[in-house]
């Protein structure tokens, strides 16, 4: 496992060195890289390596949570709340829709079969999206409207009510006996729930970092350390009540950005520091889940089916920031941000067919929802990453704010000998 980890270090460094070179965000490198070398085509990946593959992805999507938490201005999110909320739901229930009616004529699936496609493939991918964005944030691209602050705290909301509504529609597809009223009643009680957890539990931190000034290394591990504790957590509490876990730790960052920038300053500077190994962790083993073969087996069919989901999914997201302070530009760099999928379409994209088996059903449905929800990840990860890097830096306006010189403060301020990086 330790020469398969270290062969992907280093060619995910070198791929993504030659990606950036051409103006191509290196995730695109990584996850190609995760591809070939994946047990799909080259199979040269240990199976010990494939085998720990969800806690090494979950680990690092929890690290760039926590930095997206840390870039979570309070300000900024009270002028966006309106849209934040309106993107968190609007665009995925478009897209699922239409894929939902145009299911059973491109793929020969029923109208619940479909269904549970949609909910699939109508989930944002964190992993591609909050990266890109946090990077524009810290070059203050679009900051004066706070647009990537929009995009990031939507695309994470986002995925909270896409899983609850595939929990729903594969409960009845298996006949499962399930409330579908406090299934649809978990989406809010997990978001605010998660919240609020995730708020008390920095405000306990900040208490202790201040009480006690452990290193800043120490206290970011710390924050690892108990968010990957409250994931864990949500899990125990599935079948008991409702929590969104992941919000729950973008809600610590915030917490502390708000009690003491400089101490979220240097925490979000460890973090990113660890991204850097996160990142190829991620994105390589996003890749190796992703079976070519079966993404083909869909053919045409399939891809004019996601094309289609993302034309409607397009219209939803343009219509949630008609009447907001975007211009037409703006608003379609918005809706570019939201076509991208990966994360959720791995984590579950094989979920039906394992429910199908299971429950000993036709399992002919399960493959071909399984392909297009790979081929999704094929068509628009690496073309919708491109896109927003692409679209984003000759959209967006730099603001230049108090932002830069707290930050530059805050990391000057320390005392000698204090780790910052």
């Amino acid at each position: 496992m330790a020469v398969s980890l270290a062969e992907l270090i280093i060619l995910s460094v070198l791929v993504d060195w030659l990606f950036r070179k051409m103006r191509m965000p290196g995730l695109i490198g990584m996850l190609l890289v995760g591809i070939i070398f994946g047990p799909y085509v080259l199979n040269w990946l240990a199976p010990d390596l494939l085998a720990i593959s969800p806690d090494l992805r979950l680990i690092a999507l929890i690290v760039i949570l926590l930095r997206a938490g840390f870039e979570l201005s309070r300000k900024t999110l009270a002028r966006v709340g309106k849209m934040v909320v309106l993107l968190s739901f609007i665009p995925a229930l478009c897209e699922g829709f239409a894929i939902t009616l145009l299911g059973p004529e491109l793929l020969g699936l029923s109208y619940l079969e479909s269904a549970i496609l949609g909910a699939i493939i109508g989930a944002v991918s964190p992993a591609v999206v909050v990266p890109l964005m946090i990077d524009f944030i810290e070059q203050r691209k679009g900051a004066e409207k706070g647009i990537p602050t929009l995009v990031l705290a939507a695309s994470s909301i986002d995925d909270v009510f896409v899983i609850v509504i595939y929990s729903v529609l594969i409960g009845m597809y298996t006949g499962h006996e399930i409330s579908i009223a406090w299934k649809l009643a978990g989406i809010p009680i997990a978001i605010v729930l998660g919240i609020a957890v995730g708020l008390g539990i920095g405000i306990v931190l900040y208490a202790l970092f201040e009480r006690f000034n452990p290193r800043a290394t120490k206290r970011a591990l710390i924050i690892l350390g108990i968010s990957i504790l409250l994931v864990h957590l949500e899990h125990g509490l599935q079948n008991l009540v409702p929590f969104a876990a992941l919000l729950a730790v973008m809600a610590i960052g915030f917490v502390i950005l708000e009690k003491r920038e400089s101490m979220a300053h240097e925490l979000s500077a460890k973090f990113s520091k660890i991204w850097v190994f996160a990142e190829i962790i991620l994105f390589t083993m996003v890749g190796s889940q992703v079976n070519v073969q079966v993404a083909l087996h869909t053919g045409l069919a399939g891809a004019v089916l996601i094309a289609l989901g993302l034309v409607a999914r397009s219209i939803g997201t343009y219509a949630c920031l008609i009447g907001s302070n975007l211009n037409r530009k703006e608003r379609w760099f918005v809706v570019i941000s939201y076509v991208p999928k990966a994360t959720v379409q791995a984590a579950i994209g094989a979920a039906p067919l394992a429910a199908m088996q299971t429950a000993h059903m036709n399992t002919q449905p399960g493959d071909v929802i399984l392909a297009t929800a790979v081929l999704s990840i094929l068509l628009t990860a690496p073309l919708g990453a491109w896109a927003i890097v692409y679209s984003g830096n000759r959209i967006l306006e730099t603001a230049a704010t108090e932002y830069d010189e707290s930050r530059t403060a805050a990391l000057e301020s320390q005392p000698h000998g204090e780790e910052i990086i």
